[in-house]
């Protein structure tokens, strides 16, 4: 059974560059711009675990080996579990990694919902996550990460909730954070101070960085110096980076260097991040095939320090950014 890399990718050839998120398959409604052409028209829980595994084995026959969701992805676990335990041979070689801290309070609903999920990091709720997990991915967990940490989470100071994450990384499993909000930077920072018994806790991070949202950039490095596994998400700004959806004149660089290219906005977008000398995976966070293989086709692209210089004017204030981002629909 793999495990997280010590120090990244080059020290487990099975964990890609590239990931698979399960955000928007493994529940009816999210904040995705442009879902409801990407999903069947009824989205039960049948036809989203179809798609789910579907693009799941897309994935795996692409070369995908590092697969990411969280207990407040509606049933993604579940989906992810099941596909792992179908495909005995697919689960020897990859990556698992899941998020504790909210908990999914929708009911299988897409809109209409005043919360969709609420958000605690307390030891009580990682206490009950940590079984709920293990119960739909079995021994298959070796990445766990803290959901969505701000500085003001107790997760940063917690000695409670620290003794349970060090206990969980004894057993092999390698515990993070993710991180949301315009002070990801700092969050990673002070998340790199924790220790227990002496030693960093700490190991993992999964940040939002994107070409309109790069702030947390030099964290991110600092982290991957001290060997975090750093996995990138949102690297497509919820669909706001898509083909489909760079039209405006906020991302018109990023079209103009696309079409320069030969290439889709989106897999332009995926291998900027990519090409951060610090991004040990990329996640997708396609709801098609068709997505999928557009965003992979960013592993055959390799941006210079010039084109990636070309496309820095897209980057805007972070408060702006999850302003934008907080507005998003649920749908």
């Amino acid at each position: 059974m793999p495990t997280a890399p010590a120090t990244g990718p080059a020290a487990d050839p099975t964990l890609a560059r590239f990931g698979l998120g399960t955000a928007a398959v493994g529940r009816p409604g999210y904040i995705t711009l442009g879902r409801d052409l990407d999903l069947p028209a009824e989205r039960t829980v049948e036809a989203m675990r179809a798609r789910t595994h579907a693009l799941l084995d897309a994935a795996y026959a692409a070369g995908v080996r590092y697969f990411d969701t969280a207990r407040s992805y509606g049933r993604a676990e579940e989906f992810l579990g099941a596909w792992l335990a179908a495909r005995p041979e697919c689960a020897a070689d990859v990556v698992v990694g899941s998020k504790w801290g909210y908990t999914y309070t929708a009911d299988w609903r897409a809109s209409g919902v005043p919360v969709h999920e609420v958000k605690e990091h307390s030891a009580a709720v990682f206490d009950r996550q940590i079984k709920e997990t293990r119960a739909l991915l079995g021994p298959r967990l070796h990445v766990y990460l803290v959901h969505s940490v701000t500085p003001d989470s107790p997760a940063l100071t917690d000695p409670a909730l620290h003794a349970r994450l060090a206990e969980l990384a004894a057993e092999g499993v390698r515990v993070g954070l993710s991180t949301s909000g315009p002070a990801q930077a700092a969050t990673v920072r002070a998340a790199l101070e924790v220790t227990v018994a002496g030693r960093p806790l700490f190991a993992a991070v999964q940040s939002t960085w994107n070409l309109l949202e790069p702030s947390a950039g030099p964290a991110l490095a600092e982290a991957h110096a001290a060997g975090w596994l750093v996995v990138v998400k949102e690297g497509m700004a919820n669909g706001r980076l898509a083909d489909r959806n760079a039209t405006g004149p906020d991302t018109a660089a990023l079209r103009a260097a696309a079409d320069r290219a030969g290439t889709s906005c989106d897999a332009l977008a995926l291998a900027a991040a990519a090409a951060q000398p610090w991004a040990d995976v990329v996640l997708s966070g396609a709801a098609t095939s068709a997505q999928l293989a557009s965003n992979l086709t960013a592993a055959g692209l390799h941006p210079s320090p010039a084109d990636l210089a070309a496309l820095a004017p897209l980057a805007g204030p972070a408060e702006a950014y999850w302003r934008t981002r907080a507005a998003l629909p649920w749908a």
